[in-house]
């Protein structure tokens, strides 16, 4: 049934996105890459690229035709694929690099910016595929431009493979050395997930799941500056009226993302997937998830009362969400990553946002600790203590939950990074000096919790 809106609904969107950098941040076509998988690299190379090139090729004319038609700001095109070490199980090592190459390649030729799906899932335990797609994931982000890799180390339902967290802390290191003339911007392409969802069109944890159909249209939308316009307008507001205010301004957003969604779908043939309303912020000022806490009457964003803040207005948004569409999906809600976000990174300069408090925030919002630069020499062991810690909130919260953490390599504590772009910039964040070493190098699975045997 097609999306009517009413006149005034259109001013308002106009007004959105000219004043409030509302925009469609993603259109992600998700593709199943499963019927590729073949005993020979250069048939299952030739294959891979051939789908992808077939499916894809008219992505980004479509994304800017669609820009064009609804005067909607589309930044960014991009695809997801079946996570490679589910197709590429049995070939050795050295070929995983020339299918990261070949999707890049694939990338490259449809003109999107980033693919992802060099993925592998290990919560419960490795396959020889995962192991070998794991051990690459250094030197492909380092050799590609465009590849994105995530690595699913644990769910609700079977507890943490600490095994996983403990050798990703090693990747995550080797990936920031292989790429140190570029600030370790090689993290910034790899995430590490707990409940990792199947649908997310966001980077750098996309990949098309296994339940997912042959090819699917994803949308994200983001409009922080949307959320945090309607909070600056209603300063007397108590915080029940507040949600329901940002709940109202979040089902605006939602229709206008499916409107787009639906019409990309039909022009492309393929089936329409999901909205994922995640407000995503950029370096922009007045685009940023920090400010609209602080708009809720905090002087900075991790004062006391920010995670309570952060509750309502992810909460507030997903309501939202569900009651625009049916077909809400992905993450959903708030994402507080620190570079791509000014207000961030203010408060990180005034001392009042840190590691541990950003840590107690992901317990209420989309996904976890993103995109935050770490000193160049942090030890492995203490980036896998990082990871076991976010994604033990997201196990016991039953929530996804994920992290994003780059060891720039020869930057300390206070220095600044620049990665370009909508990856803005960082403060070099300071970690605990005290070791975790004794309790990363156990290994083994942290058991599911009672939860887990709910129905």
């Amino acid at each position: 049934m097609p999306i009517s809106f009413s006149n005034q609904e259109i001013m308002e969107t106009i007004r959105m996105i000219e004043m409030e950098h509302l925009d469609i941040r993603t259109i992600t076509m998700g593709i199943s890459l499963r019927d590729c998988a073949h005993s020979d690299i250069k048939i299952m190379n030739r294959k891979i690229f051939e789908k992808i090139v077939r499916l894809a090729q008219n992505l980004v004319a479509v994304g800017e035709e669609l820009e064009r038609s609804y005067g909607i700001p589309i930044i960014n095109k991009r695809i997801s694929v079946t996570p490679i070490s589910l197709i590429a199980e049995g070939l050795p090592k050295e070929e995983y690099l020339q299918l990261a190459q070949t999707l890049d390649r694939a990338a490259r030729e449809v003109g999107v910016n980033f693919l992802g799906g060099f993925s592998a899932l290990v919560h419960k335990g490795f396959t020889n595929g995962d192991r070998n797609l794991i051990d690459t994931i250094p030197e492909a982000l380092a050799c590609t431009e465009r590849v994105c890799s995530s690595v699913n180390v644990a769910t609700t339902k079977s507890g943490i493979n600490m095994d996983a967290v403990g050798k990703m802390g090693y990747i995550i290191k080797e990936t920031a050395q292989l790429t140190a003339d570029k600030e370790g911007i090689g993290c910034a392409k790899l995430v590490v997930f707990c409940n990792v969802p199947e649908d997310n069109p966001f980077m750098a944890g996309a990949f098309h799941g296994i339940g997912e159909p042959e090819a699917v249209i994803n949308i994200g939308v983001s409009g922080p500056g949307v959320i945090l316009n309607a909070v600056r307008k209603n300063p007397q507001a108590d915080l029940g009226t507040l949600a329901e205010i940002i709940k109202k301004t979040a089902f605006k957003v939602t229709r206008m993302g499916e409107l787009v969604g639906r019409a990309a779908s039909k022009k492309l043939g393929v089936p329409f997937g999901i909205v994922d309303l995640s407000l995503a912020p950029t370096p922009s000022i007045g685009d940023s998830v920090a400010e609209i806490l602080e708009a809720m009457g905090l002087e900075s964003c991790g004062t006391h009362g920010t995670t309570a803040a952060l509750a309502l207005l992810n909460d507030a948004v997903k309501k939202g969400g569900a009651m625009a569409s049916s077909y809400v999906g992905g993450l959903s809600g708030a994402f507080i990553p620190v570079s791509e976000d000014a207000g961030m990174i203010n408060a990180v300069e005034r001392g009042s946002l840190s590691l541990e408090k950003l840590e107690a925030m992901t317990c209420v919002c989309s996904v976890g600790l993103d995109m935050i630069a770490i000193p160049g020499d942090t030890s492995p062991e203490t980036i896998a203590a990082i990871i076991a810690d976010e994604v033990a909130i997201g196990v016991i919260n039953n929530k996804t939950t994920a992290v994003r953490v780059i060891p720039v390599p020869g930057k300390k504590v206070g220095d600044y990074v620049e990665f370009g772009g909508l990856l803005g910039r960082a403060p070099v964040m300071p970690v605990s000096h005290f070791k975790s070493d004794g309790f990363i190098r156990r290994g083994g699975r942290i058991p599911a919790p009672i939860q887990a045997l709910t129905n």
